[in-house]
C-alpha cells in the first residue's frame, strides 16, 4: 500500500484543506504498518497533496516520501496543523497569547474561557489533571479527552532546532547553502507567512549563509534531515486522525458542481504555479482574474473547465478556484462562522463594522487601527485589493485603508454610498486585464505593463500619443508592472524615461508597489534608477514598513542591503521594528536590528521597541 510516489502536479487541496489540508504535519497513525518508512514512531513528515479520497502523499522530515490511508484505515496522526492555516477566529491561547489560535484548539473543559494551542497543550501548560475539548477546526465539533497525566507521551523527531539538514525535495534555492549535499543546522522553527504559522525552518548553513526554507508551507519541503532534533513530547492519542472526518481528504475536485460560480483569487505568481500540469498559463487567461465563471464541465483528471462571459473556457487546477458565496451578506458568529477574503471579490461593496472597540480589536496584526479611520465607522465602501494575507484594502469616506475581513460585512450590490467616480474606478480596475482592444493607447500602455508584455510596452511607447507616465485605473504603467514583478518591462519603461517617483492617489509609488507584490528584483531595478527607498505615501508609511506588515522577508533584506532608513516612522509613529513585533515576525525583528534599527524611537502611544513588545507579550 504505501509506495514512492510524489507527483508534485496533483497538489490539489490546497484550498480547502481546513485542518486535513496539504502542509499538515503528521506522525504515524493507529493502523499504521509500514515498518520504519517515516524514521520510527515520533518523527515527522508533511501532507504534500491528496491522491484520491483515500490516499495521501507525505514527505517525511527524512526525505521518505510515500502513499498512505487516510480513509477506512488511518495511518497518520495529525500532530500540527497550524502551517495549514486552519484558526480559530476570536480566540487567544491563554498561555502564549497567540491570537487567533492557529491549529487545533484546546479548551478546559473545566475551567470557563480557557484555551490553549498545540504548542501549549503538549507543553504541558495548565493543569494536566484537567480534562480538555479537542476542536480541529473553527466550526468543528468539540473532542472530549481524558487528563493529560493519564496519557502516552512520544518526544517528536525530524526537523526541529538542532537538526542537521541538507536540501530536499523542493528545493529551488540554487546554491544558497553552498551547493548539493552541503549540510546547515536548524536555528529556529518560524512562520513563512503570517497566515501559515510554524510552517519554516531557519538554516545557518556550513558556509556561513542563512536564511528560511519551507517545511509545511503549502505542502512544501526545502529541506531534508540528516541528523534529526527533538521536538518536544506530544500526547499520541490525543491527536486527530487525518482523515477521519472527511472533509479535508475528499480532495477539491469533490466540492465542484456543473453549474457553480467560480472565482479565481489567488496571487498571480502562485495560480500560474499550480496550473503546471493542469492546462497550464497563458496570456488570455489574464480575464478570470478577478472574474466570475461558471464550471461548466470536470474532467478525467478532475480538472475544472469554466466558462467566462466573453465565451472563452478555461481549464483550471481546482486548488486555483473558489466558490462564489451566494449569499448577500457574510456575518461572523460565535460558533467561528466569520468571513475570510475568500467570500469578497474586487468591487464588492462592504459596511465597516460601527463597534469601535471591536473594530480596534479586531484590527490587531490587520493594518491596525488609526483615529483617522473613525469617519468610516459603518459606512459603505468598495473592495479595491484583497491582500496575501487575506487582508482587504477597502475604499471609503473618500480614501483607502486596510481592513482585517472581518470588521466588514458584505452588502447588496444596490445598497448605494459610493459617488458614480467610485463606481467607474471599480469598472475600470475590472476592466484592467480584459483582452480585448479598446484603442485607448493609454489603456493599452497599463495592460500590457500588468500583463508583463515588454514586446507590446515598447510598441505603444514608440508611438506619438504614448505617455510613458500616464495612469489607467489609478495606476502608471510602472507602478502595475512592479507590483507584479515583470522586470523585463520595468526596463523597458525605464529605457523611455518613467518617472519612478509617481503616486497613485493613496501616495503609493513604485517602490511601495514592489514591496507590496513581494518582488526584491524590482526594488533594486528601481535603486539602479534612483528612486527613493525612504518614500512615504499618504498613511507616511515606507516601502519597508509594507514589507514588515506583508511578511516579505525578501524586501526588508533587499531594502535594507541597498541602504533604506530602517527606523522612520509612520503616521501612527510606528517603524518598522514596532510593526515586526506586532507581527511576531522574529526573523525580521532580527534583520532590522542587525541593521541598526533604532529601538529607543516612541510611537504616538509612548512606546519604543521594547515597551512594544512587552505589550504584545514578545520575550524577544
Amino acid at each position: 500500500m504505501a509506495t514512492m510516489d510524489i507527483r508534485p502536479g496533483r497538489n490539489t487541496n490546497v484550498r480547502v484543506n481546513m485542518m486535513e489540508g496539504v502542509g499538515a504535519r503528521v506522525v504515524r497513525g493507529p493502523d499504521w504498518k509500514w515498518g520504519k518508512q517515516d524514521g520510527g514512531e515520533g518523527h515527522v513528515g508533511t501532507v504534500r497533496s491528496f491522491e484520491s479520497p483515500e490516499e495521501v502523499v507525505v514527505v517525511w522530515d527524512n526525505g521518505t516520501a510515500a502513499n498512505y490511508r487516510c480513509a477506512g484505515s488511518y495511518d497518520l496522526r495529525i500532530i500540527d496543523s497550524a502551517p495549514t492555516g486552519v484558526k480559530h477566529d476570536g480566540t487567544m491561547c491563554d498561555t502564549c497569547r497567540m491570537q487567533p489560535i492557529y491549529g487545533i484548539r484546546w479548551k478546559c473543559a473545566e475551567c470557563p474561557n480557557y484555551d490553549l494551542c498545540t504548542a501549549c497543550y503538549h507543553g504541558d501548560k495548565h493543569h494536566l489533571r484537567h480534562r480538555f475539548y479537542r476542536f480541529n477546526v473553527a466550526t468543528s465539533e468539540r473532542v472530549g479527552l481524558e487528563p493529560r497525566r493519564k496519557s502516552k507521551k512520544i518526544m517528536a523527531r525530524g526537523i526541529f532546532p538542532g537538526a542537521r539538514v541538507v536540501r530536499g525535495v523542493d528545493w529551488e534555492w540554487e546554491d544558497q547553502d553552498g551547493g548539493s549535499s552541503r549540510r546547515g543546522k536548524v536555528t529556529e522553527i518560524q512562520d513563512w507567512s503570517s497566515t501559515s504559522p510554524r510552517s519554516a525552518a531557519y538554516v545557518l548553513w556550513d558556509n556561513g549563509a542563512k536564511n528560511l526554507y519551507r517545511v509545511g508551507y503549502e505542502g512544501m519541503s526545502d529541506l531534508k534531515v540528516v541528523s534529526d532534533a527533538k521536538g518536544g513530547t506530544f500526547y499520541r492519542d490525543h491527536l486527530p486522525c487525518l482523515g477521519e472526518q472527511g472533509p479535508g481528504s475528499r480532495g477539491v475536485h469533490g466540492l465542484y458542481a456543473l453549474g457553480d460560480q467560480v472565482n479565481v483569487d489567488l496571487d498571480l505568481e502562485i495560480v500560474q504555479s499550480l496550473q503546471h500540469g493542469h492546462g497550464g498559463w497563458t496570456d488570455g487567461m489574464f480575464e478570470t482574474l478577478g472574474a466570475t465563471g461558471t464550471v461548466v464541465g470536470i474532467d478525467e483528471d478532475h480538472d475544472v473547465v469554466v466558462s467566462y462571459p466573453s465565451g472563452n473556457r478555461w481549464t483550471f487546477n481546482p486548488a486555483v478556484l473558489t466558490k462564489v458565496n451566494t449569499t448577500t451578506s457574510v456575518q461572523g458568529s460565535a460558533s467561528g462562522d466569520t468571513p475570510t477574503a475568500s467570500q469578497f471579490q474586487v468591487g464588492d461593496l462592504v459596511q465597516i463594522c460601527s463597534d469601535l472597540e471591536r473594530i480596534k480589536a479586531l484590527q490587531r496584526g490587520h493594518g491596525e487601527w488609526a483615529e483617522a479611520m473613525l469617519p468610516t465607522l459603518g459606512k459603505i465602501g468598495r473592495v479595491q485589493q484583497i491582500y496575501h494575507d487575506n487582508d482587504l484594502k477597502v475604499e471609503v469616506c473618500g480614501t483607502s485603508w486596510t481592513y482585517n475581513p472581518v470588521a466588514v460585512t458584505k452588502v447588496a450590490s444596490d445598497s448605494g454610498g459610493l459617488s458614480n467616480s467610485s463606481e467607474r474606478l471599480s469598472a475600470l480596475l475590472k476592466k484592467l486585464f480584459e483582452t480585448h482592444i479598446t484603442g485607448d493607447v493609454n489603456e493599452e500602455l497599463v495592460k500590457a505593463a500588468a500583463n508583463g508584455d515588454a514586446n507590446k510596452s515598447e510598441e505603444i511607447l514608440v508611438r506619438p500619443d504614448a505617455n510613458v507616465n500616464v495612469q489607467f485605473a489609478g495606476h502608471t504603467a510602472l507602478q502595475a508592472a512592479s507590483q507584479n514583478g515583470h522586470v523585463d518591462v520595468i526596463k523597458v519603461l525605464i529605457r523611455h524615461n518613467v518617472d519612478v517617483e509617481m503616486e497613485d492617489k493613496d501616495g503609493d509609488r513604485a517602490i511601495h508597489h514592489a514591496a507590496f507584490g513581494d518582488e526584491p528584483a524590482v526594488i533594486e531595478l528601481l535603486h539602479r534608477d534612483n528612486a527613493d527607498l525612504n518614500a512615504r505615501n499618504k498613511r507616511r508609511q515606507t516601502a519597508i514598513h509594507i514589507g514588515v506588515n506583508k511578511g516579505h522577508y525578501g524586501v526588508v533584506k533587499t531594502l535594507l542591503e541597498l541602504g533604506c532608513h530602517p527606523s522612520l516612522q509612520d503616521s501612527e509613529g510606528d517603524t518598522a521594528l514596532h510593526d515586526a513585533i506586532s507581527k511576531k515576525r522574529d526573523d525580521i525583528l532580527s534583520l532590522l536590528l542587525e541593521n541598526n534599527a533604532d529601538i529607543c524611537v516612541t510611537n504616538n502611544n509612548g512606546f519604543n521597541a521594547l515597551h512594544h513588545a512587552a505589550l504584545r507579550g514578545n520575550p524577544r
